[in-house]
């Protein structure tokens, strides 16, 4: 059995190990700029733990894990230029480097790449695990167009955006556990069960995100912070605000967002001074721990021996508090 930190080494090994062409420079150049920007690779780490969860040989799951990672990648470059954002990781975002064409293009070709590193899977697996690949990203993108949609709206509910970050964020993280289960040979009870655990901590994942998009700083988080509040998008701290706030609160709170004349620094604080005044920060945190918490229960589930889940417990508790 891996511990985390044997099992990430692993990860970095195999992600450096992917080697892109030389020409076209202008499609693989960002590729390879984008996969060795650092991150967490969370969603590899967590098919790599997975397999070994249920005995499986994690080096036979390396290109799954890596198409899980390219596949992230490739959203988080689309999202950038969607969002216009400037920095990635700290660095200058691809089509910040480059040029928005250029991103759009090279975002194609990591798909691309992804699958290819996905046909590896013997031919026993290679259905299974490319039906499982095929849904999750198709629910990444539709997560993404609700995310868009929601912009526009005043009145989205927490469930609807519970689902939208389902769908963005979490699938991810459930279909990269799931598919290191499928391939170390998990019964499908099994699977779907580590497949919950995968949403939960997705869920928690994107609340600390919205957290910190507030709440951090920019040290924290290798980009700059206010950005879904200068995008007016709906988190889970705008919406809960939303409901929480008398109808003067409200009026006030969605004529800031909407100011684009007000510079987005006093944006933010003025936001914050309205998410302070009506305990939002306190009621996403503790959202937070009630996802991680289900995330832990799912863990009790599983058809092994308990010692064996501690790795991914482990990984639980390394995203409670977490600040970047």
């Amino acid at each position: 059995m891996y511990f985390r930190e044997e099992i990430s080494a692993l990860v970095e090994r195999y992600v450096s190990s992917l080697a892109f062409p030389s020409e076209p420079a202008r499609l693989y150049a960002p590729i390879a700029y984008s996969m060795d920007g650092g991150g967490k690779r969370l969603r590899p780490v967590m098919t790599l733990m997975a397999c070994d969860l249920f005995g499986g040989d994690v080096e036979r799951a390396l290109p799954f894990a890596g198409a899980v990672e390219m596949f992230h990648n490739f959203t988080l470059l689309h999202d950038d230029i969607m969002d216009n954002a400037t920095v990635r990781r700290g660095r200058p975002s691809v089509h910040r480097r480059w040029d928005h064409n250029t991103a759009i293009l090279s975002g194609d070709a990591m798909v691309i790449s992804a699958y290819r590193l996905l046909g590896q899977a013997p031919p026993s697996l290679l259905p299974a695990i490319m039906s499982e690949f095929n849904r999750f990203a198709l629910e990444v993108c539709e997560g993404q167009q609700y995310d868009i949609d929601f912009e526009g709206r005043d009145d989205v509910t927490l469930d609807e955006y519970i689902n939208m970050i389902r769908l963005k964020t979490a699938v991810l993280f459930a279909g990269a556990a799931k598919i290191g289960a499928m391939t170390a040979g998990a019964g499908t009870a099994d699977c779907e069960t580590l497949y919950r655990f995968g949403l939960e901590l997705g869920l928690a994942f994107q609340l600390q995100d919205d957290w910190l998009d507030t709440y951090g700083t920019p040290d924290m988080l290798g980009k700059n912070i206010g950005g879904d509040i200068a995008e007016g998008k709906k988190t889970f701290l705008t919406i809960t605000a939303l409901n929480k706030a008398s109808e003067e609160t409200r009026r006030t709170l969605l004529d800031t967002l909407r100011d684009d004349a007000l510079p987005s620094s006093d944006k933010l604080v003025r936001v914050r001074e309205i998410y302070d005044s009506l305990g939002v920060p306190h009621l996403t945190l503790a959202a937070i721990e009630e996802h991680l918490d289900r995330a832990s229960a799912a863990l009790d589930e599983l058809s092994i021996d308990v010692a064996r889940t501690a790795p991914l417990r482990a990984l639980v508790e390394t995203l409670r508090g977490r600040n970047k």
